[in-house]
């Protein structure tokens, strides 16, 4: 494991004024996004759309990385050029979801557990190859009557650490995201609490798996009510909520945070995350991580013409920088109140901030906040 590289390129991930374009789809997902513009999802389809996106003129500007699906990351362009190799070309860190999906948990009706540790190993060596400098994988969390059990959560924490650990094994950054789903009609409390929960248990299992947190990057849900709740909290309430949760759980040796839309319009999705970075200072960088709220405007505006393909990419920078200038992109530190910028490392692991904490002896990660017996 080189720790220098992944915290490098960690800290890339969360750069100033950037943000992470989801692109990782699944053929059965990429098939109703081109549903709902009426064409058909063959192979050649979903690698012009993805040209369309990853070529946009001056995408790197607002764009750190691009998170893509196994087909996606073996594909070119029209000119013979492997993906992976013109995103990093123009200055975007290609990607890779590696978990293969949320699949029922046997004894848990309801409730579900990430798959993909299988061989794991031996894809990332050859996503490496191939070009990947950091992967994904994605835990599933569901609020029900009665769910999420603990031993669901702790079930999902402990592939979300494992697979971290294999990352940084093989030099490529892992982005950790525990989704607490937004489906269904629970409060804005119930969420919290939840987020809570699961938020406590990853965190001690990366700590277990001793997964280096500076290597890492985090992709949580925003706490926030169900879409079927009667009474939806306002988005104050939902910015002030995620950040309380994130300050309980979170260690400031994570250099970046890089909220994922979770089936938000892209205009709540952008409101909540500018709202959310004004309550700093925060001892991490702030992000997103989005797919459909950076890629609806840009999948309608193209719709499959080769006469809009232009139109589509117009789009899609649009949408970009909409969302990144609504940030202020700055932090402090809560050791020294020494203002630095947002997508530097964090005070734990920048050498600028004498007050801050220090690593373990060991070289590792930070320990995590031990679990409550709750």
């Amino acid at each position: 494991m080189n720790a220098n590289e992944l915290m490098r390129v960690a800290s890339a991930m969360v750069a100033r004024g950037k943000g992470i374009l989801a692109a990782d789809e699944s053929t059965g997902s990429i098939k109703k996004r081109f549903d709902s513009i009426k064409l058909e999802s063959t192979e050649e389809h979903r690698r012009t759309y993805r040209e369309m996106l990853f070529t946009a003129p001056g995408a790197a500007e607002w764009v750190s990385g691009v998170i893509m699906f196994d087909e996606t990351l073996r594909q070119k362009t029209k000119d013979g050029t492997p993906f992976p190799q013109y995103l990093a070309k123009q200055g975007m860190l290609p990607g890779i979801k590696v978990d293969t999906g949320a699949k029922p948990l046997a004894g848990y009706p309801g409730e579900t557990i990430t798959e993909g540790l299988d061989g794991l190993r031996e894809r990332l060596i050859e996503y490496r190859g191939l070009g990947a400098r950091f992967a994904k994988w994605r835990a599933v969390i569901d609020i029900a009557e009665g769910s999420p059990t603990a031993f669901a959560v702790r079930a999902n924490a402990q592939a979300l650490a494992r697979y971290a650990a294999l990352c940084q094994e093989n030099d490529i950054v892992p982005i950790v995201e525990p989704e607490v789903l937004m489906d269904g009609g629970h409060s804005i409390e119930r969420c919290e609490k939840v987020t809570d929960q699961v938020l406590d248990c990853v965190f001690h299992e990366l700590y277990e798996h001793r997964v280096l947190l500076e290597g890492m990057v985090l992709k949580p849900n925003m706490v926030i009510s169900g879409k079927k709740a009667p009474n939806r909290a306002p988005p104050q309430t939902v910015a002030e909520a995620t950040v309380r949760v994130l300050k309980r759980h979170v260690p400031p040796a994570v250099p970046g945070i890089a909220f994922l839309s979770g089936g938000q319009s892209p205009a709540e999705a952008t409101l909540h995350l500018s709202l959310i970075n004004r309550l700093g200072p925060l001892p991490w960088a702030l992000t997103f991580s989005y797919g459909r709220a950076l890629q609806e405007t840009a999948l309608k505006g193209w719709a499959g013409q080769a006469a809009n393909f232009t139109a589509g990419q117009q789009e899609l920078l649009r949408s970009a920088r909409r969302l990144l200038r609504r940030l202020t992109w700055w932090s402090t530190c809560a050791a020294c109140t020494t203002p630095w910028a947002g997508g530097r490392s964090s005070p734990i692991s920048t050498s600028r901030c004498a007050a801050a904490a220090s690593p373990p002896s060991w070289g590792r990660a930070a320990p995590a906040r031990p679990r409550s017996s709750s």
